[in-house]
């Protein structure tokens, strides 16, 4: 049983979940601060989300679609499938589908995940805006789970419903697992016998067995609910499946109500009655009871066929005679109950595990789970312990039998941790400390070599970020099993690689292998460990920009491909969202470690694009509405629905949208300086420093931001202000008015210290340009870029696009003149007959995120040549003269095309007589700045 947590330790060490963790819910009432041993060795260290409150604008319009989702959706759909594993009432409760459920992909091995991502959700809206819908959720979410917890502890206790007859009857929840065990002796060695059944099935499960008498798959006799005609079956054999002797009825029992189902055997003749009346009857079954023999197992609704599921519904009697009753008989228990003076089991007990017999003969029942029960006391989960027990000796993958058990584990735990971040419930705490124990009990006693091989098994051994929030969890609990189970995740063929800077990512899966890398910087806090940072930051540079598309995703097909090539991969599955979530964690938990602005130029990248593009732009009461690949071929339309909606990334998504704040702004860990690292609308509240900043900005629709310092008192620090890899079209900050002077170089922070008082306004300028990247592989592929945001074509085409852009191109090397913008529209723009826009916007208009660039012949300032623009190893001669912008002026301009041109000849690739004609060209255009 889990050690109990002083309160003492609490309070030291809660603040750790959210400001070390993914969730960043750190500013609930049991968060008052960042700090602890997470953060002795960043030199930069995150504020709270209740620090930093969204104001209007692109974000907050996005946030408030999921908030709305979350405030409408019913947690206790969520909560059925935990409940039901535990045996517990779901209150009617309806699972959501998909990969949250019993009737999803795989079974819904993955069932459990979801509601870890529901957690850590509504933690962050309620850290962010105090709006107790959000702490009422989380209350009745974890108070859920401590039930959960609690039954799974215990023996199966009964489930007591209304029954057939005005009294009480045994229920079943479907994904229960839970099973009536009969003593040996229930037969008897009748040669006649009858077996009657009150049953209420709640599902349309085919072979969810009434009753299985029998030894294994061989010797048995069963009555079904349903066979595979959908219509219930009895049979009896000696021989196995081949040699049943059965009866089938007529049509399907109806679900959720009452119907009684008797089998009679007596002189080689069984007769199947359903509500009173005979449905089928055979001549020639020979078996009987007597016949089987001793058998070792009775059961009620469980299966000798482990593939079969367990009945769902209820039971409102069993009884069995000794003799083949008549028909009058059997339709008179349509109206009484009566007792077999084999058995009879009324079902009326209204809690525990034993089930009266009323036969007289003593042979009680007992309630039992199909998989015994957990092995440690603090086990939870939404299905049986099967999946991690079988996971030990898998030695390759099958996610139909075991589909990332620990991965689940992982967002269960980090909703708890966040849970408890948010809300102070210590019961959260204590449902995640105990997760943290059992998890130590199974993997401790493993050998090291089982879990090397676990850890490397495709999806079974996934285990997404619980490396992180184990150590989260360590930092709370102060318990050193906690960080040795951190270190249990290893997987050192992917540590060391990455350690000696080895790229060996062809052909893993992305999504199992990013988070790994945020759980390495964490246990380097833990540890200090330096193979472990170095390890992450190494990984980091093997995706950006090797493996990056251009709206900051990864993966395809959730996989990676060879480094460095990126139009060769480009698919209808492309970038799943995941991996964009998790390599913004990675960025962000990297930075605070060292702060490079290559960290954050890329969380903006992905952010900014595909991020926020992944999130509809509309509200949904049953959905949240995020994609899960997003396809960068020609003509892609985003799903923002896939497989039911509960997928990983819808998850990882609802995550997303409610901390879109959490990077905006960081602070040295001495507090000698501010970063802003994000130009977002929002106030951040600096407690240590007594004042607020407020930034006012339209952006991306604005090209920069005004920052206003507020507060009570002065407070000297240094205020760094990203600038961006891409703003070469220059970064000027002015402080109440004046210009400051310092020469901003893109990629860096530019900073300005002084002691701010109260009333200081700062105001930066970000000029966007018009730029394109080339894919990596084919720098004719390539993506569209206007400032921060990648602009995609809306066309239904399913071909490349091809787009001149050098046409009308300014002397800054500016490619925005050659578009025209859409008015009433900011950053719409139109090209060749389509219209462009941002990625942010959560369409669903066919986009082409990529387009084949082609420029024919040579084009100054909107003059042809006429020449055709010929191409060498490294480009065309456009690309040539346009490298070497800004130029000063046009005779700047003319000197290069002199220059290129002049080259070309001498290399032969271009006649005397058209590099006049370009020269001329270029002399007689007029341009742009």
């Amino acid at each position: 049983m889990a050690q109990p947590l002083s309160r003492r330790t609490l309070l030291q060490a809660t603040a750790l979940v959210a400001a070390a963790g993914a969730a960043g819910a750190a500013a609930g009432p049991a968060a008052a601060a960042v700090g602890g041993a997470a953060e002795a060795s960043w030199t930069v260290r995150p504020f709270g989300l209740g620090d930093v409150a969204l104001e209007a604008g692109l974000f907050a319009d996005k946030r408030e679609l999921m908030l709305d989702h979350a405030r409408g959706y019913d947690e206790n759909r969520l909560l059925q499938v935990f409940r039901a594993n535990a045996g517990l009432d779901t209150g009617g409760a309806v699972a959501p589908g998909g990969w949250e459920g019993l009737d999803g992909e795989a079974n819904g091995n993955l069932r459990g995940h979801y509601t870890g991502h529901f957690l850590t959700m509504l933690a962050q809206a309620y850290a962010s805006t105090g709006d107790e819908v959000f702490g009422a959720k989380i209350r009745t979410m974890v108070g859920a789970l401590e039930e959960v917890r609690a039954a799974l502890r215990q023996e199966p206790s009964v489930l007591s419903v209304p029954g057939v007859f005005g009294g009480r009857a045994a229920g079943n929840e479907r994904g229960s697992y839970r099973y009536v065990e009969l003593p040996s002796g229930v037969l008897g060695d009748a040669s006649a016998v009858t077996l009657a059944a009150w049953v209420k099935p709640g599902h349309e499960d085919s072979w969810a067995r009434v009753f299985d008498f029998g030894n294994d798959t061989t010797r048995y006799l069963y009555l079904a609910t349903r066979n595979a005609n959908g219509v219930p079956r009895f049979a009896i054999t000696t021989g196995g499946a081949g040699a049943e002797q059965g009866l089938d009825g007529l049509a399907a029992l109806p679900l959720d109500r009452w119907s009684h189902l008797a089998v009679t055997l007596a002189d080689g003749t069984g007769t199947l009655y359903v509500d009173g009346t005979v449905v089928a009857r055979n001549p020639a079954m020979s078996l009987t009871p007597a016949a089987l023999g001793t058998l070792a197992h009775h059961w009620l609704g469980r299966s000798h066929y482990t593939a079969d599921p367990v009945f769902a519904g209820a039971f409102g009697g069993f009884d069995v005679w000794s003799r083949a009753l008549s028909g009058d008989e059997i339709a008179g228990l349509q109206g009484d109950r009566a007792s077999g003076d084999l058995v009879s089991y009324a079902f009326g007990e209204t809690s525990g595990p034993g089930l009266a017999d009323g036969s007289g003969r003593g042979l009680d029942a007992v309630l039992r789970r199909t998989w015994g029960g957990p092995s440690h006391p603090g086990f939870l989960a939404a299905y049986p312990e099967t999946q991690f027990i079988l996971l030990e000796s898998m030695a390759g993958s099958d996610y139909t039998k075991v589909w990332a058990p620990y991965y689940t584990a992982h967002k269960i735990l980090r909703g708890l941790l966040d849970a408890y971040g948010a809300t102070g419930d210590e019961r959260a705490l204590d449902l995640a400390s105990g997760m943290g124990d059992w998890m130590y009990s199974r993997l401790s006693v493993l050998p090291a070599a089982t879990l090397q091989r676990m850890w490397g098994i495709f999806s079974s051994g996934e285990f997404g970020g619980i490396v992180e929030a184990v150590c989260d969890l360590h930092d709370l609990t102060g318990k050193g099993e906690h960080l040795a189970l951190a270190r249990l995740f290893d997987l050192d063929s992917l540590i060391d690689a990455c350690a000696a800077n080895t790229d060996t990512l062809d052909g893993l899966h992305a999504n199992q292998h990013i988070p790994v890398f945020t759980g390495l910087v964490r246990l380097y806090d833990a540890t200090g460990e330096e193979r472990y940072l170095t390890a992450a930051k190494n990984f980091w540079g093997m995706v950006v920009p090797h493996r990056m598309y251009g709206i900051g995703g990864t993966s395809t097909a959730e996989f990676w491909k060879a480094r460095d090539v990126i139009a060769g991969t480009l698919g209808a599955s492309t970038a799943e969202t995941c991996c964009a979530y998790n390599m913004l964690k990675l960025s962000r938990a990297l930075f605070f470690h060292e702060p490079d602005p290559a960290y954050l130029d890329y969380y903006e990248r992905a952010l900014y694009n595909q991020v926020l593009g992944s999130k509809q732009d509309r509200a949904d009461a049953e959905k949240p509405l995020v994609t899960y690949f997003i396809g960068l071929t020609p003509g892609h339309v985003r799903d923002y629905t896939p497989k039911q909606g509960t997928t990983c990334c819808e998850g990882t998504g609802m995550e997303s949208a409610t901390k879109y704040q959490d990077s905006v702004y960081f602070a040295a860990a001495d507090g000698s300086a501010l970063y802003v690292n994000l130009y977002s609308p929002s106030t951040l509240t600096w407690a240590e420093k007594g004042i607020t900043v407020r930034q006012h900005t339209g952006y991306p629709r604005e090209q920069g931001s005004t920052l206003t310092v507020g507060g009570q008192r002065q407070a000297r620090f240094a205020l760094r202000l990203r600038v961006p890899g891409w703003a070469t079209a220059g970064f000027r900050v002015s402080v109440n008015g004046r210009a400051v002077p310092g020469t901003p170089r893109p990629g860096s922070y530019f900073t300005v210290s002084r002691t701010w008082r109260p009333g200081d306004t700062v105001r930066v300028s970000i000029p966007f340009r018009l730029r394109v990247e080339q894919a990596l592989d084919d720098p004719s592929v390539q993506a569209l870029f206007y400032g921060p945001v990648t602009l995609v074509g809306r066309n239904p085409a399913t071909e490349y696009l091809e787009l001149g852009l050098y046409r009308n191109a300014g002397l800054s090397g500016d490619l925005l003149p050659s578009l025209a913008p859409v008015p009433g529209s900011p950053l719409h723009f139109t090209l060749a007959g389509t219209e462009f826009a941002p990625f942010y916007e959560g369409t669903e208009d066919p986009t082409h995120a990529y387009f084949r660039r082609s420029e024919p012949t040579v084009v100054f300032g909107g003059l042809d040549s006429g020449v055709a623009n010929p191409a060498g190893s490294d480009g065309s001669l456009l690309d040539e003269v346009w490298a070497a912008a800004p130029f000063r002026d046009k005779a700047a301009l003319v000197t290069r095309v002199r220059s290129v041109v002049d080259a070309w000849v001498a290399d032969g690739l271009v006649t005397a007589a058209d590099g006049d004609r370009v020269l001329a060209t270029a002399r007689e255009a007029s341009y742009v700045r």
